[in-house]
């Protein structure tokens, strides 16, 4: 796997863990940055991991039309360009509609494609040829060995600045499970895996309105997903999880994180070892 050079940080297949941290959403620009500022300190304390801060400027798919949704792409993409000249942070977030590629590539160093949207050829195509990272989320209802397909859009593009997210399969209603074979299955394919331990613990939909979660899983899953060969882990983290605008169930609190994230980075290079 070719290396992914960012803000600072280069993703590697013999490097530190990386993990991608933040917010579900921009709730506000006080808030993100607040939010940035405790994450990169945390980071800073730890040996052997590397921080990408994501938070969405817009949740598009919520499950409700009253749900939160964010501040929109112009503003979202503005705090998100503060938290990377404040804090010297490289930063991502979804897009959701193939004419955001252009705007978001200006501060993005990611582009995360959503994973009800991973077939969205329009939209990968676009993402693809901004020549920036893109990190596709597999979508709930597809197996390991179909994002083949969507690798070959983004290569055909002209890009092969591919990140690979497991974010659990569609188990019955309102549930999801995770196949650990499908990290060692798309690491096959030549590029990044990594390991949604926010989203795969979702019950879609489950309260309704909103989708229900069930947070205390994640540490079991995200060290699973190490073991199993995940180069990276996405996590979603708020200081006040109850009040979140968004993935209230879901999120993790900032603090159990410090716990967590050295469990992981310790994990990653044992496994690196054998």
């Amino acid at each position: 796997m070719n290396p992914i050079k960012l803000t600072n940080l280069e993703i590697k297949e013999n490097g530190p863990l990386t993990i991608i941290c933040g917010p579900c959403v921009i709730e506000s620009k006080e808030h993100t940055l607040t939010c940035a500022k405790y994450l990169k300190e945390l980071v800073s304390t730890i040996d052997d991991l590397e921080l990408i801060f994501k938070a969405s400027f817009d949740k598009a798919n919520r499950s409700s039309i009253t749900s939160f949704r964010g501040p929109g792409i112009t503003e979202g993409l503005d705090i998100l360009n503060e938290v990377k000249e404040t804090y010297n942070l490289p930063v991502t977030s979804d897009i959701h509609r193939p004419e955001q590629a252009e705007k978001a590539k200006e501060v993005l160093d990611i582009l995360q494609i959503p994973a009800f949207l991973c077939r969205q050829t329009d939209l990968i195509v676009t993402a693809a040829k901004t020549n920036k990272p893109v990190n596709i989320k597999k979508g709930q209802f597809l197996a390991p060995w179909d994002m083949k397909n969507v690798v070959d859009k983004i290569k055909q593009s002209g890009n092969d600045q591919i990140i690979l997210t497991d974010r659990g399969t569609t188990f019955g209603y309102n549930n999801l499970v995770s196949d650990f074979r499908s990290i060692p299955i798309m690491k096959d394919l030549g590029h990044f895996v990594c390991y949604d331990a926010s989203h795969s613990v979702q019950l879609p939909g489950g309260q309704c309105d909103t989708s229900g979660g069930q947070r205390e899983f994640i540490p079991t899953l995200a060290k699973s997903a190490i073991a199993a060969g995940a180069n990276m882990i996405f996590l979603e983290a708020h200081p006040d999880p109850k009040n979140a605008k968004s993935d209230a169930s879901s999120v993790f609190p900032f603090d159990h994180l410090k716990k967590l994230l050295k469990q992981l980075a310790t994990l990653h290079k044992t496994v690196q070892s054998l």
